[in-house]
């Protein structure tokens, strides 16, 4: 266990990654616990107002996220200022990921139906940051000996066909198989090779013709919509909070 954690996590370009993921988790956790504690009215916490201004926290998000950019660029890979640089950056990015639906909608939509895309969000960046971590190489580069390494054809060609494939996936409108293949190859090829979902630009594409396949995929979605779906939003909730009933709810 000692020798893969010192060659896998600590090796060089390792420890800022993972200081940077584990301080991007954390401080969403402390994020979410504050919040849920101001819309409950417990604890001393409020809400940073400036007059009529509501702050919110994706703001100092973006400053940490990028004061910890410039000073990762500039602090190299190794050393305290790097360590710092990281877990900076990640509670930067923390900060202003748990506000993604706020920027995506433009508008206070945090305890709504729509801010659940910042839950969604959060996870997977974790999740992918995690199996970067873990060793996982985008596009398969993984998965290439010493040998294949230099012969830049080989590498060129594997990029570019696991590119592709999460291509693929992504105009199928299956966006979180195409993200995971990006960093595992045969995910992407899963998702490329199995039929679209009915509002993808795949479908609306190939199976405007074929009534077959159209009914196919629809079918699909629908049975995997029902057994998903529920499961999916009880563990956002969890870890977000359940969404007001009523949409113009603030925080």
């Amino acid at each position: 266990m000692g020798d893969w954690w010192q060659r896998n996590i600590l090796e060089p370009g390792k420890l800022p990654l993972l200081l940077a993921l584990t301080a991007f988790v954390i401080t969403f956790v402390v994020t979410r616990v504050i919040t849920r504690l101001i819309r409950a009215g417990k604890g001393p916490f409020r809400n940073v107002e400036t007059g009529s201004v509501h702050i919110h926290h994706v703001v100092p998000g973006i400053i940490l996220t990028v004061i910890g950019g410039f000073c990762a660029v500039a602090g190299g890979e190794r050393g305290f200022g790097s360590a710092a640089a990281a877990v900076i950056f990640g509670m930067g990015a923390g900060l202003v990921m748990d506000e993604f639906a706020l920027i995506l909608h433009l508008d206070d939509v945090y305890w709504t139906e729509d801010g659940r895309k910042s839950v969604e969000v959060v996870v997977l960046t974790a999740a992918l940051a995690g199996l970067l971590l873990l060793g996982f190489a985008p596009f398969g580069v993984n998965g290439l000996n010493d040998d294949e390494m230099q012969n830049r054809g080989t590498a060129l060609s594997t990029i570019a066909g696991n590119f592709v494939l999460a291509l693929t996936a992504l105009f199928k409108g299956k966006a979180r198989t195409a993200l995971f293949g990006v960093i595992i190859p045969f995910v992407a090829l899963f998702g490329a090779v199995r039929l679209a979902r009915p509002a993808s630009p795949w479908a609306k594409r190939f199976y405007r013709r074929r009534p077959r396949a159209r009914a196919k995929s629809q079918l699909r979605a629908y049975h995997h919509d029902r057994r998903w779906l529920g499961p999916s939003r009880k563990f956002q909730d969890w870890i977000g909070g359940a969404p007001e009933a009523r949409a113009l709810e603030r925080r």
